[in-house]
């Protein structure tokens, strides 16, 4: 299986240029089920140790079925798939011009939620333009175990999140295992009081938000992936959600400027369109950088050739 990885801010994604399971024809949301359900290993051994780390997201190139698309891609954590990822996107518009596939210029992707727009300025540089997001639900309260009463919103930036200013530890690197700890917890505490996105759908991603350290930047943030893991990026997904509460509450115009850290000081810089369902259609830019061209091989004798999991 042939990959190429790189990081947007920080978090990595593995690219699948060559070698991934055959998933038919049909719609991506389709295929991104067929990923899930008939190559259940597939996600963890592409992405866990020892060929990876639960960070890492993964990105499969499939064909598109929509013509003025580039490509289609499916992508996905050592969970399963995602509906969508704006660090993985930034990342795969970097990585296809890495291949001289795509010059600079605007692009489309499909993805299982939707096309999304990818302007490539430079051959690190990308912005993204999102699918519509919204805050489904305000000032939710939720008692978590060990920390009480946490409020805040539910909110769809191509996956769904909650989002609080009840970060138990100020949102700094040293913190990052109280922060994940806490995030768990609360990820939990939704999923027990039956609080979910619409349809029934499972809030994969906690994040907590608080100000900037940067007097450059408007807000920092902490986001709990569905693996468990960190987002060392500001989160495409995480600030484009971010940015439809902002939006909510009348606290950022259309066209206005957002500038988000993440835990680790990489940033983001955000706007948003008003979009045709009462969402916002944020614009995500960022930076990526190709760090490794590799092939990943599957010894059916090795123990660990799906993953070491948890």
């Amino acid at each position: 299986m042939r990959v190429i990885d790189s990081h947007t801010g920080g978090e990595p994604t593995r690219l699948i240029v060559g070698g991934g399971p055959a998933l038919g024809a049909g719609p991506l949301a389709e295929r991104a089920l067929r990923l899930a359900r008939q190559h259940g290993d597939f996600c963890a051994s592409v992405l866990l140790e020892p060929r990876g780390h639960d960070a890492v997201v993964g990105a499969l190139l499939v064909p598109a079925t929509v013509p003025d698309c580039v490509t289609g891609v499916i992508f996905f954590n050592p969970v399963g798939p995602l509906g969508m990822c704006g660090h993985a996107t930034i990342g795969t518009a970097v990585t296809l011009a890495h291949l001289g596939h795509i010059e600079p210029g605007l692009h489309r992707i499909e993805t299982p939620v939707g096309v999304v727009e990818v302007d490539l300025h430079d051959a690190n540089t990308a912005s993204v333009v999102n699918v519509e997001s919204y805050r489904l639900h305000k000032d939710v309260t939720v008692d978590v175990e060990g920390l009480g009463p946490v409020t805040g919103d539910v909110a769809w930036g191509g996956n769904w999140f909650f989002l609080t200013e009840d970060a138990p530890v100020a949102l700094e690197i040293a913190n990052i295992g109280a922060l994940s700890a806490a995030a768990l917890k609360v990820r939990q505490a939704l999923q027990d009081a039956g609080i979910t996105g619409a349809d029934g759908a499972w809030i994969d991603h906690v994040e907590f938000t608080g100000p900037a350290r940067s007097a450059a930047a408007q807000g920092r943030n902490f986001v709990l992936c569905p693996g468990g893991a960190y987002d060392r990026s500001p989160c495409g997904t995480g600030t484009s959600a971010k940015l439809a509460c902002l939006a909510a509450n009348g606290l950022l115009a259309p066209g206005e400027d957002w500038l988000q850290e993440s835990i680790i000081g990489s940033t983001y810089r955000l706007s948003y369109r008003p979009g045709v369902n009462g969402g916002i259609v944020p614009t995500v830019t960022g930076q990526a950088f190709v760090t490794a061209q590799a092939e990943l091989l599957f010894d059916p004798a090795d123990p660990y050739a799906r993953g070491i999991r948890p």
